[in-house]
């Protein structure tokens, strides 16, 4: 189980790192984001792989979100925010725009597929993006607002959405006595 999960992560970080050092005119700030968003990508998918489906429906608490609902707001969250700082148009079908509760409920091959082809769009959208990009203006807000933000605000968004979903789906796995992919011992080189 936890060659499962590290391959998984290895296969999802492997994109983000390769992309990175393709582009070395994608600048510093740009590469630094990648990597994290790489890092943390890995993690999250190695984490839902490793997750049994039983556990799906899980929530510590009634207040809190269940694990099937976490991945497909991870989902849904990644397609909104890297269309917008990448310039892509997400992908969208009638299943969609289905509550996010029944979403929730999908079976966990549905829910771990559709969140690791957004972790993809997502890579995709960073091989678009170099430091120079990061300061220009984009719409926010609602439609004709006329309000912008600059770029990286989008990128910063995405970064720290996946790093607060990992630190509560990490905590969600030790109170089922699972150990996160990021506290697995490293792969000997």
């Amino acid at each position: 189980m936890k060659r499962i999960g590290v391959l998984s992560a290895a296969a999802l970080i492997l994109p983000f790192a390769a992309a990175a050092a393709q582009q070395p005119a994608a600048g510093p700030i740009t590469q630094s984001f990648g990597a994290f968003a790489g890092r943390y990508t890995g993690w999250l998918s190695a984490a839902f792989d490793s997750i049994p489906p039983g556990l799906y429906g899980y929530r510590p608490t009634p207040a809190q979100q269940t694990v099937g609902y976490i991945a497909q707001h991870l989902e849904d969250a990644n397609y909104q925010l890297c269309a917008r700082f990448g310039g892509m148009t997400a992908p969208a079908t009638a299943r969609d725009s289905l509550a996010d509760t029944l979403k929730a409920l999908w079976p966990k091959d549905t829910l771990v597929t559709r969140l690791k082809a957004s972790f993809q769009f997502c890579q995709r959208a960073f091989e678009t993006l170099d430091d120079a990009k990061l300061a220009d203006q984009l719409p926010a807000g609602p439609p004709g607002s006329g309000r912008t933000v600059v770029r990286a605000r989008y990128v910063l968004a995405f970064v720290t959405d996946l790093v607060d979903h990992w630190s509560q789906i990490a905590n969600y796995m030790r109170l089922n006595g699972m150990v996160p992919p990021s506290a697995l011992p490293r792969p000997s080189p």
